[in-house]
């Protein structure tokens, strides 16, 4: 830990003693708001005198890393992320946090209010901007998101080991259900999956608390949510599931807070953190959920079930759709297993039709949020997509809760639309009279005989699947474009951009009207890049070569060449601009199809204007129409109407492609490199004033 320095500056002299800031950039995309804040920031610093430097964290983790000496050394600290960041190292300091769009349009106004901004202290919730600035998303969708993350893994793992042990190891039983003989190496595996599957909720519902209420908070977080998913505590045979998870999240968080201004003697501060909070606020939690929410939810679901065994008689579509709704609401929680265990219950009374109906509706919302994920790709983020392939396999294998992260993550979108495809398979199996003998649903309980009228339940599995991901991908792109009031939303259309628009987990920074404001939101957030080193002051070395991969005179790692680089470009409209790019790149002899990556980059520009403001715009495509890497650039003397946020028409303008197989690596490289370089005026001057090919090279040659 580091020691709290001396008092910070309060403005009574200091100014004639050198000023030492520190800065942590961060975005949900780690890449290009992330570099251009920090450019920004250096910028300013430099030109105030001020020694500073920046630690930026982006997809590939944090780089020119803060260390206990900067921090004991340091007079402030800017704070310019769109996600959390951990400011216990900075206990003792000024500290100012902002949205990491603030960093890069108002670097200097935040390098003056950070002088005069609180001192953090241990377990205080961080100073924020006073004066607007870049939009930020709330408290509460940051916390819900951290959640969301660090559950996805134990989704994941969890769901594909139970679906590896059933489809490898297990049979159908005539006594119920899909069995996997006792003592054998699939029960082993089986029973892995399930303690993934054990921690998922709580872990969903500690880290939801820890980004409120800090480390405090994750022990009451954790235990309410096993206690939320753990139905026996409180006389209930479904627990309260991920919806309960986050409820306790939220209480345990905010609980913490609380606590935390509650003022006590000195001699007590120190074990406050440690012992006080969480044991105080786990009990009081525990207990509340226990004896006050626990009781009526116990109640509800008793008399729910009452309430479905009187509809037993009526009519079939009606049954299947009330129970394919209930199946898709929750997935694993209350509502679906009270509909679970009622057609669980009547296969031992001869009536296997609303077992089938539930066995229908099992599969339809990973299936469906896995299909999202594949028919509008650039609405997720990688790790999202990485998901729905998961998803896509679980729900094979009547996996509901391979669904949980997308309805955690957006669920006034996603359990709609799931509610919706569960109900539709649900009624399409009951008007069809589709059986289960089993307690089980999805694909696999057909693959393994145990349904009656397969044709139909594949039909209604089919339905309402597709029901679901179109629902979805609606949904999400209606609240994303009212979100976004008239700016165009990036990332909305069919397969061909080069990369997502983040509207799910870790969505970030907002558009606005300045250079770059829209580059975090169509930059996907994985990669395996590089993208600043520290210079002897730490500031961020831009320039600065990238040992070992990149041999004297390789411009973008050789993607741009002087085939690539035009000084005039002819084209007066953007889409006759992209065909001259293309032609540009077709000289490399990497464009196997130039009518395709035309059509690709104008795909792209309908989804959202690639141009960033500042006179630039970097089209881009990622098609198999190019064998190989390749970047472009030419510049307009007028300037080509691009559609940037910031009125400027484009008179830089790079392209960049690259196939299919190559879409997670270099060109994200790339995006980072041009995104922070193309923030330095004096760059861009140099640019356009370059007279030939040759000397736009040795300009371009700076970026490494």
């Amino acid at each position: 830990m580091t020691s709290p320095a001396g008092p910070p500056p309060t403005g009574d002299g200091s100014e004639q003693q050198r000023l030492k800031l520190l800065a942590v950039t961060a975005c949900p995309t780690g890449i290009a708001h992330t570099y251009m804040a920090a450019e920004k920031l250096a910028q300013a610093a430099a030109s105030r005198g001020i020694d500073m430097k920046v630690e930026t964290q982006g997809s590939i983790g944090a780089e020119n890393v803060l260390n206990d000496n900067d921090v004991s050394n340091a007079d402030g600290v800017i704070i310019a992320a769109d996600k959390d960041v951990d400011l216990s190292r900075f206990v003792g300091k000024r500290v100012l946090t902002v949205g990491v769009a603030e960093g890069i349009h108002h670097p200097e106004q935040l390098i003056e209010r950070v002088r005069s901004a609180p001192v953090h202290t241990a377990g205080a919730t961080p100073a924020a901007s006073a004066s607007g600035g870049g939009k930020e998303r709330s408290v509460a969708y940051k916390a819900l998101m951290n959640g969301v993350s660090y559950m996805i893994p134990f989704v994941v793992v969890g769901g594909l080991l139970i679906a590896i042990s059933l489809s490898l190891g297990g049979h159908t039983d005539p006594s119920g259900g899909l069995v996997i003989p006792k003592d054998s190496f699939w029960m082993d595996i089986n029973n892995i999956g399930v303690i993934g599957f054990t921690l998922m909720v709580p872990i969903l519902s500690g880290y939801i608390a820890y980004a409120i209420g800090d480390r405090p908070a994750l022990v009451p977080g954790m235990i309410g949510g096993w206690i939320a998913n753990t139905g026996d505590l409180y006389d209930s045979k479904a627990g309260a599931g991920f919806i309960g998870a986050i409820v306790t999240g939220f209480l345990a968080g905010y609980l913490v807070l609380w606590i935390k201004k509650v003022k006590v003697p000195k001699f007590v501060q120190p074990i406050m953190p440690i012992i006080v909070i969480p044991i105080v606020a786990t009990t009081a939690l525990g207990l509340f959920f226990i004896y006050v929410i626990g009781k009526p939810i116990s109640w509800v679901f008793e008399h729910l079930t009452d309430w479905l065994s009187g509809m037993t008689g009526t009519s079939a579509i009606l049954l299947g759709a009330i129970l394919g709704l209930m199946i898709a609401f929750d997935m694993g929680g209350p509502v679906n297993k009270t509909a679970f265990l009622f057609g669980t219950g009547l296969i031992a009374t001869g009536n296997q039709t609303v077992m089938g109906m539930c066995a229908a509706a099992i599969p339809v919302m990973p299936l469906g949020q896995g299909l999202a994920t594949l028919i509008r790709k650039r609405l997720y983020t990688e790790q999202e997509r990485e998901t729905g392939l998961a998803a896509l396999f679980m729900g094979c294998f009547g996996i509901s809760e391979g669904a949980i992260p997308f309805a955690a993550a957006r669920p006034a979108q996603v359990i709609p639309a799931n509610m919706l495809g569960g109900a539709v398979a649900g009624a399409i199996a009951g008007v069809a009279g589709v059986e289960d003998a089993v307690p089980h649903g999805g694909p696999i309980v057909a693959v393994l005989g145990a349904v009656s009228g397969v044709p139909m339940f594949f039909v209604a599995v089919l339905i309402g699947t597709a029901v679901t991901a179109l629902t979805t991908v609606t949904l999400v792109d209606v609240s994303e474009r009212r979100r976004e009031g008239a700016a165009p939303v990036a990332g909305l259309g069919a397969a061909g951009p080069l990369e997502p628009a983040l509207v799910g987990v870790g969505a970030g920074a907002a558009a606005g009207g300045a250079a770059g404001a829209v580059v975090a939101q169509r930059v996907v957030a994985s990669s395996s890049a590089s993208a600043a080193e520290a210079s002897p002051t730490g500031t961020p070395n831009v320039g600065g070569t990238r040992a070992g991969t990149e041999a004297d005179g390789e411009v973008l790692s050789g993607y741009l060449t002087e085939q690539t680089v035009k000084v005039a470009l002819d084209a007066r409209d953007k889409e006759a601009a992209i065909r001259e790019m293309a032609e540009l790149l077709a000289r490399t002899g990497k464009v196997a199809d130039l009518d395709e990556l035309v059509a690709t980059a104008l795909r792209r520009e309908g989804e959202g204007t690639t141009g960033l403001g500042e006179e630039i715009a970097i089209p881009h495509a990622k098609t198999d129409a190019v064998t190989a890497p390749v970047v472009g650039f030419a510049r307009s003397a007028e300037g080509v109407e691009w559609g940037s946020l910031d009125g400027t028409k484009a008179r830089l303008v790079f392209m960049i492609s690259v196939p299919e197989a190559a879409a997670g690596d270099e060109h994200l490289r790339i995006l980072a490199l041009l995104s922070r370089k193309l923030m330095d005026p004096g760059f861009r001057e140099r640019l356009i004033a370059a007279p030939d090919e040759g000397a736009v090279l040795e300009v371009l040659s700076e970026i490494r």
